[in-house]
């Protein structure tokens, strides 16, 4: 399994090397890797059917509990397979969609990334291993949704969908990290018996919420919805992949995964009812005032995956058995809704639903594909639609509480789910061919087979639910540790109230769909309402964000030097002083005073000499002077307490530099005072400031019980280990060799920096006097 990821990215790499020689009839053969892959999960089918797991354990970083534990069971075996399967009919799809197209290695490259990342993603039985491919699937859609990167809309959507499901990807990951600190392990299957810790633990509220914040945002749960119908910039292709199989699914995923290790309680089934609820009706409402075609089947795609959110929150078996169904049924069906879109937008230049009609006459296959989606997306027999919307009405039915209520927004959920599909997948190939588009020409077979081949599939597995009932749909149930043994699908149940529900809602669909005609003045009239609208708040939010990070930045990073460092000092001696408040345990002997040699006195002296001269002086040269001076008289401080050594080192070293800032300032231009009073009066009460703080800090560390192992170590072991005898030296050279070598070549860095600028600038004068 670990290796049907892997051939993902490797064939993304391959692009890099081999994609402009793909560009043409050749990148059909591109297919073939998703195919292989495909058929590769098919012969798990039996396997999984029959009740069997399969395994495997990858050694990744122990010591931090990530490892590659995969694990194919039914719930990840259906998505590979959508994956995969629908994937390969996308690939075929998109090298007659793009073809010649001269970026289309890279589109390839892109896409295979994405597929790689989503099979990683439900396959991965690590939450942490599971988060790195949920940001994978983040990052490849953003450079998918933005391929058309010459189109600004294309590029604000790209960003829009990252920065949405980005934060989910963090919300991911802190959920994750609490989920391993309660349970103890990160391996999802070791979590399904510590459901009842979980559910009691004091942390389970803020575990769920951000694992809803995550799955929320990467399945466009209302309100963050606003996403995926701005994603609609990206190439058809695309669309295709990200609304039936992939992205948006994922966080369907993991809801359905983590049911048994976070449901059953009213926390989880209320928020998840409520949120579904309200993002199925909200979303399916706003179908009726579009008049793209990839609008709406956008919001049609929201308002579905709105009723998967509202059926896990149900958290029954005839819910999960629903939820289960309708995965496979909409990815059908909207796979095909989203290729018959591509094409007629590609063959006639428009998606603008007003101005299409009698297209069958050009388009047939397109036409019959159209028509077999919308027939299975309004739940009509025998379809597997309808079989999958009465699962959805006897789930609602037998609900413990709400029953009527619950049943009557999955009811008018659905039939503007329908009204939506006639829209998209009926009407523009009735009626009369409009002027300009009875030469369309057919589309190319690559066009059209794949969409024909989904739209078949929805009637077959309409006819022969047995097809899924063992291999897909029980594998599924047993995924949540409910029984499957009484699951039985059947496309005719007899009259009952669910045949009844299932009848009103056909009608009414269809009924709607000849009363309420879209046009751009219903989409007009519901722009107004924008204001309101959870993208309008946010996207003002973010305004408002902006114009403060703005303003911080003029005042905290204006590009000048001395304020980063004014800053930095600032917000150092602040917190310290903070923390020094009241804790500090040092005091000061003030009888120590009169211990003082005039020796000490006079050197001290000095100090303070030195450095009123160097800060008030007006000659650089002088300045560099003063700080010799005041490095001199340091080396007389390690003279009096007994440290020659050191005081010799300072002595060197206080000479070279002065030496080498004289050479250098030498070439510079004359003193500048570019700082007014009120400035220097700033920075000399920062400077006083930090200074006193560093003081304190000293006296502090002094106060403190003194640890003299080290001290012993290099002391006793100088000469052993080493065979020198002053020890400060071994030290610098031995012990701590390393470090001295770094500040050596530090050192040589920046002299050699010193000397090209002078060089550079050298060379500039020369230029001006020639």
């Amino acid at each position: 399994m670990l290796l049907a990821i892997l051939i993902g990215f490797f064939a993304a790499f391959s692009q890099l090397l081999f994609g402009k020689f793909m560009k043409g009839k050749l990148s059909i053969l591109l297919s073939f890797v998703p195919l292989a892959l495909f058929i590769f999960f098919t012969q798990y089918i039996p396997v999984i059917a029959a009740g069997e797991i399969v395994t495997a354990k990858h050694s990744w970083v122990p010591s931090f509990g990530v490892d590659l534990d995969l694990k194919l069971d039914g719930l990840a075996l259906l998505f590979s397979l959508m994956i995969t399967g629908i994937g390969t009919l996308v690939f075929v799809y998109t090298s007659a969609y793009l073809r010649n197209h001269p970026m289309l290695d890279r589109f390839y490259g892109y896409l295979f990334i994405f597929m790689a990342s989503m099979l990683g993603l439900v396959l991965s039985d690590n939450f942490l291993a599971m988060f790195i491919f949920w940001e994978l699937t983040s990052i490849s859609s953003f450079f998918l949704i933005g391929f058309n990167n010459t189109n600004p809309d294309s590029r604000k959507s790209a960003l829009t969908a990252l920065s949405i499901t980005g934060i989910g990807g963090l919300l991911f990951l802190a959920g994750g990290l609490l989920l391993g600190e309660v349970t103890g392990t990160y391996q999802i299957s070791q979590m399904l018996s510590q459901n009842e810790l979980l559910v009691n633990h004091s942390l389970y509220i803020l575990i769920v919420a951000l694992i809803f914040g995550a799955a929320f945002t990467k399945s466009a749960q209302f309100p963050f919805h606003f996403w995926l119908p701005g994603a609609m910039k990206a190439p058809t292709p695309v669309s295709t992949y990200l609304h039936s199989a992939t992205m948006v699914k994922a966080g369907i995923y993991l809801l359905f995964r983590l049911s048994p290790v976070l449901g059953n309680s009213d926390f989880w089934n209320n928020t998840l009812l409520i949120v579904g609820g309200i993002t199925m009706l909200y979303a399916a409402f706003h179908t009726l005032f579009r008049t793209d075609l990839k609008g709406i089947l956008a919001y049609s795609t929201i308002a579905a995956l709105g009723i998967l959110t509202f059926l896990i929150g149900l958290g029954t078996k005839e819910s999960f058995i629903a939820a289960a169904v309708f995965i496979l049924v909409h990815a059908l069906y909207k796979a095909t809704l989203f290729l018959m879109t591509g094409a007629i937008d590609l063959y006639t230049g428009t998606r603008d639903v007003t101005k299409l009609s009698g297209l069958h006459k050009v388009m047939l296959p397109i036409a019959i594909a159209g028509g077999l989606a919308a027939i299975s997306n309004a739940g009509i027999p025998p379809s597997v639609g309808f079989l999958g919307k009465d699962l959805i009405y006897e789930s609602t039915l037998h609900f413990r509480h709400n029953a009527v209520l619950l049943t009557t927004l999955a009811i008018l959920t659905n039939i503007l789910i329908g009204y939506a599909g006639y829209v998209a997948g009926i009407k523009p190939f009735i009626g009369r061919t409009p002027t300009g588009l009875e030469n369309v020409t057919f589309p190319h077979p690559a066009i059209w087979i794949p969409p024909i081949i989904l739209g078949v599939l929805g009637f077959i597995f309409g006819l022969f639910p047995s097809l899924i009932e063992a291999s897909l749909i029980k594998p599924i149930v047993a995924t949540t540790g409910v029984s499957t043994s009484d699951i039985h699908l059947k496309l005719w149940h007899g009259f009952n109230t669910v045949l009844g529900l299932s009848a009103i809602t056909i009608f009414s669909g269809i009924a709607l769909y000849f009363i309420w005609k879209p046009n751009s003045s219903k989409q007009y009239f519901i722009q107004r309402f924008d204001i309101l609208s959870p993208k309008f708040i946010i996207e003002t939010l973010t305004n408002w964000f902006q114009s403060f990070s703005d303003l911080w930045t003029r005042i905290f990073q204006n590009g000048y030097l001395r304020n980063y460092i004014t800053v930095i000092v600032v917000f150092l001696i602040s917190l310290v002083a903070f923390t020094l408040l009241n804790n500090t345990t040092y005091q000061i002997d003030y009888s120590s005073f009169s211990k003082l040699t005039i020796y000490e006195v006079v050197s001290l002296c000095i100090m303070i000499l030195a450095i009123g001269f160097a800060v008030f002086t007006k000659s650089r040269l002088a300045a560099v002077a003063a700080t010799g001076v005041m490095g001199y008289s340091i080396c007389l401080f390690f003279v009096f307490y007994s440290a020659p050594d050191l005081a010799m080192t300072q002595f060197a070293i206080d000479t070279l530099t002065v030496i080498l800032f004289v050479l250098v300032l030498y070439k510079l231009p004359r003193y500048l005072n570019l700082s007014d009073y009120k400035t220097r009066i700033k920075d000399g009460i920062i400077a006083i400031a930090f200074g006193g703080l560093v003081s304190i800090l000293a006296l502090e560390v002094l106060a403190q019980p003194q640890n003299n192992e080290i001290s012993s170590y290099y002391a006793e072991n100088a000469y052993v280990l080493a065979h020198g005898k002053n020890v400060v030296n071994v030290i610098l050279v031995d012990f701590r060799g390393i470090d001295t070598m770094v500040e050596i070549s530090v050192l040589a860095i920046a002299a050699i920096g010193v000397f090209g600028l002078l060089k550079l600038r050298l060379k500039s004068e020369e230029r001006k006097q020639q």
